[in-house]
């Protein structure tokens, strides 16, 4: 959903969007106090997050945010989940060759996964999740946070004002943290 809202933003501002990968599976590892449904969701992420990391590598960054895009398009808002012929059918909308479904399986880009997931981790400490937002800051440095986990994605000007806000959230010294529980799901329009 922050990447649909992300998107909305992008039309209306100019927006210098790169997108990382971040896996819930690598964030998660090790941790056993999870939900079996949890774990298996998570089991199930690696083949998605693997083939986007391959095209990543072999076709540049800007193949990411397409891929993504056609992905959570069959997983979240079909709801075919990471199947082999739903990360096929992504690939060949965003133009990338169907071969790259052999890297769902494989571990080649495993370490530059872990990396690039490393990355988000260190803009916003231990203690958080995905998203990760990073925007510039007053002085040109960048600010990070964790979020924001929003459903539905906001549209139109509601998109432009919770971006300012945030820009604002941003640039505003000390300021660190908000959060409340989730109680809704995904919604899609």
């Amino acid at each position: 959903m922050t990447s649909r809202w992300l998107l909305e933003v992008a039309e209306r501002r100019a927006l210098d969007i790169r997108w990382h990968i971040m896996s819930l599976a690598v964030l998660n590892e090790g941790r056993e106090d999870l939900p079996e449904r949890y774990q298996r969701l998570l089991t199930e992420g690696w083949a998605p997050v693997r083939v986007v990391i391959a095209a990543q590598q072999k076709y540049g960054p800007e193949v990411t945010g397409r891929l993504y895009t056609a992905l959570g398009e069959r997983i979240h808002r079909q709801g075919t989940g990471p199947s082999r012929a739903a990360i096929t059918e992504a690939l060949e909308e965003a133009g990338l060759s169907p071969d790259l479904i052999q890297y769902a399986e494989l571990d080649t880009y495993d370490r530059e996964l872990r990396a690039s997931h490393q990355e988000g981790i260190d803009r916003v400490g231990q203690e958080v999740g995905t998203p990760v937002i990073s925007l510039p800051g007053p002085d040109g440095t960048s600010t990070a946070f964790f979020g924001p986990v929003l459903t539905p994605a906001p549209r139109g000007q509601e998109a432009l004002r919770l971006w300012d806000g945030l820009v604002l959230l941003a640039a505003t010294p000390g300021f660190y943290e908000l959060k409340r529980s989730r109680t809704q799901g995904p919604v899609f329009d």
